[in-house]
């Protein structure tokens, strides 16, 4: 299943490039962009090298270059054409597909480029919102699709933490200035999809709050040890995977338990699962959210 995926579908190749597969054809036909390997029902199966070169020409393309130009561009010298291309476009508008082209091609330079590149322009929170986002969705739909393989997910949402990591980490040395709430951020036990609770992590601590950030796979009873020491907690949590479908209403009345003699218990959770919570019985202190947006309203 973690093996990198090595052929794809013109389907693929469309849903990644944004090219119509009626134009990929066109161009393989008439410029010899790409050389697709046939079934024996005539089928169409691209390699992954077929998808990089792909990606390459498409930023090419929406950069001005003529397609009858870029198909003269030596094929070994069109990664060096788009890195400095990369290196040097400022315009957000193709930030996403430059983010795409480098997990395709494993490539941390164009993603850093591509970042540095926005950061010249836009701050952090806004490249997260405008950009990340939009980009998480896309893997999100690429995913269900099986365009893309766990190792291409693993490398580019690898990159985007370590960017949340390090602009919150200049914001951890700065003494929390309310103190009314005290948010505990943790994701339930087996779910492991963090990058929404780490950015709601860097926004609650860019608030003035203090928040102890407990991370992946938490099991329930290890929350009692928190409750220990601090009053007016808020915990978070961001339900992307689990709990499943048909557990998930246990856990929320497991979690009632676990808080039943805490003075003022609050639980804030949103994620995919969120939408299998029957509202009618979930106990006051529970608030569900369908966005990161709408978490960020309500500090």
């Amino acid at each position: 299943m973690n093996n990198v995926k090595k052929q794809f579908s013109i389907r693929d190749l469309e849903n990644l490039s944004g090219i119509k597969a009626h134009t990929i054809r066109i161009w393989e036909k008439r410029y010899n962009l790409l050389s697709p390997e046939r079934t024996d029902t005539n089928i169409r199966n691209y390699s992954l090298a077929s998808l990089q070169k792909l990606l390459n020409v498409t930023l090419l393309y929406h950069n001005g270059h003529k397609i009858s130009k870029i198909a003269k561009i030596p094929e070994n010298e069109i990664p060096l054409v788009v890195r400095e291309i990369v290196a040097k476009n400022s315009n957000k508008n193709h930030a996403i597909n430059s983010f795409k082209l480098a997990m395709v091609n494993f490539d941390q330079t164009i993603f850093f480029n591509t970042y540095n590149n926005l950061l010249s322009q836009q701050s952090f929170r806004e490249i997260f919102k405008e950009t990340f986002i939009p980009l998480l969705n896309e893997l999100g739909l690429l995913w269900q699709t099986d365009t893309i393989s766990p190792a291409h997910e693993h490398f580019i949402t690898s990159l985007i933490k370590q960017k949340i990591l390090l602009n919150t980490e200049k914001l951890q040395h700065l003494k929390p200035t309310k103190t009314d709430k005290v948010f505990v951020a943790y994701l339930p036990e087996n779910e492991i999809h963090e990058i929404g609770l780490l950015y709601l992590n860097y926004e609650i601590v860019l608030r003035g709050y203090k928040c102890i950030y407990l991370g992946q796979t938490v099991p329930m009873e290890n929350l009692m040890d928190v409750m220990k020491y601090f009053e007016d907690i808020y915990f978070l949590s961001y339900f992307t995977v689990v709990p499943e479908k048909d557990r998930i209403n246990k856990y929320i009345k497991d979690f009632e338990e676990l808080v039943s003699e805490y003075n003022n218990p609050n639980l804030w959770i949103l994620g995919r699962q969120v939408q299998h919570i029957d509202e009618a019985k979930l106990p006051k202190f529970v608030k569900t959210f369908t966005s990161i947006e709408e978490v960020i309203s309500k500090l």
